[in-house]
């Protein structure tokens, strides 16, 4: 009789202490892992997702950064049953070999240690948690055990154009599941060999055998020159070892996916990037589909009522479409256009929002404009108010204008006109 060999144990690692300087001011207040997207996500919610989703239920979540909102949403949203042992956990910098913080994502596995020590897994899946994606991390899993390889790194085919953009993955041509090369943002790139016109670019997501990640890790921090990062210098450690292997994203089949949002990936490092996922949302076939209950994204968006449409004091009508309207939001007698708006959004007569990003708790005044713009928690737009119209006016009030789009942070104050 046939003997079922044993199932690797995982241990699933978020990289969670980003400080997404490129999304000022929303990450004024809180960790770029936990900016809000989609009405009621934390981009870390797209992560974690997958990792639970892909069978991966004991989860510890590295954070730094002002991590009081990340750390808060992460406990009390991500509770597992503890019955298995099962967990996702926020850990926090603490400084265990030294007084200091993090100096990269690979010094925060090499400060973290202990938690490999405690579960003692063989396998490491370790994850950024600031991009848009649904994947299985198991097929990856058993991609990187067949292959034999130490480590195995996730890449998304992208036009060779746009090479210099990422961190690039060269293959052997002789065997393309092993990686050649790692280049950071080259400027001559050779293109796949099935494909010369695209280039697999690293999406920050890994896969270790915990042992080889342990010894790599260490090996790092004794290295003074080392900018103790994972794509910059632990991926190239194991390509000079020939142990290295890549994981095509396009080879990953999540459940319920379908031709349009299959093989969906979006980096949301910049305001115009992390606008531009929110608009790829509310299009009637959207490109990143919300509605996979196969596969769906978890979070917890608190005790508010169904979305409500009602018309205005005076009989105004209320035209909304190609929207996401979350819990909570009461349109009344206004006009919502191609935007998103967060729990407990108010738009109120004759208002309108077009093409914008409302987070939680966002009023909009009577009779007041809302256009290219995102506005963070807890701002009021007083009536008749113009934001994202002009946007001379809208830096003389103190905010902020970026590649186009007009920001307010969160609780900013708005000025009548």
């Amino acid at each position: 009789m046939a003997i079922t060999p044993p199932r690797k144990k995982v241990l699933a690692v978020v990289l969670a202490g980003g400080e997404g300087k490129r999304l000022m001011p929303l990450t004024a207040d809180r960790a770029k892992p936990a900016v809000p997207f989609g009405g009621i996500y934390r981009l870390i919610d797209f992560a974690l997702s997958n990792v639970v989703n892909s069978g991966y239920l004991k989860v510890v979540v590295l954070t730094q950064y002002k991590s009081h909102s990340l750390d808060r949403h992460v406990t009390t949203t991500w509770r597992m049953s503890n019955l298995l042992g099962n967990y996702v956990t926020p850990v926090p910098a603490q400084q265990r070999v030294g007084k200091r913080w993090y100096l990269g994502s690979a010094d925060a596995i090499f400060q973290s240690l202990n938690l490999l020590t405690d579960e003692q897994p063989d396998i490491v899946v370790v994850v950024g948690a600031d991009h848009v994606y649904r994947m299985d991390f198991a097929q990856m899993v058993a991609d990187h055990v067949e292959s034999g390889a130490g480590c195995t790194v996730a890449a998304i085919r992208q036009p060779i154009d746009l090479a210099d953009q990422f961190g690039v993955i060269d293959v052997d041509p002789g065997d393309p599941r092993r990686i050649r090369a790692f280049l950071e943002k080259p400027k001559d790139p050779v293109g796949l060999p099935d494909s010369p016109e695209e280039v697999l670019a690293s999406m920050g997501n890994y896969v270790f055998d915990a042992d080889a990640l342990r010894d790599a890790v260490t090996r790092d921090a004794e290295r003074e020159q080392s900018k103790h990062d994972m794509g910059g210098d632990i991926v190239p450690w194991f390509v000079d070892k020939s142990e290295s292997a890549v994981y095509d994203y396009k080879d990953n089949e999540v459940p319920g996916a379908t031709d349009r949002d299959r093989g969906y990936w979006r980096d949301v490092g910049t305001m115009r990037s992390y606008y531009a996922a929110q608009m790829d949302l509310v299009s009637p076939l959207p490109v990143f589909n919300l509605y996979n209950t196969a596969w769906p994204i978890y979070t917890s968006y608190g005790p508010h009522p169904p979305a409500k449409l009602v018309e205005g004091h005076g009989g105004e009508k209320v035209s909304t479409f190609n929207s996401i309207l979350s819990p909570g939001v009461v349109v009344s007698g206004g006009t919502v256009n191609h935007s998103v708006l967060s729990p407990a959004v108010w738009v109120k007569d004759g208002a309108e929002v077009s093409d914008s990003v409302l987070m939680d708790g966002v009023r909009v005044g009577e009779g007041a404009i809302v256009r290219n713009a995102i506005i963070d928690k807890g701002v009021v737009i007083p009536p008749g108010v113009q934001i994202g119209v002009d946007q001379e006016a809208d830096l003389a009030r103190g905010f902020v204008v970026d590649e186009g789009l007009t920001v307010l942070a969160k609780q900013q104050p708005v000025p009548e006109d």
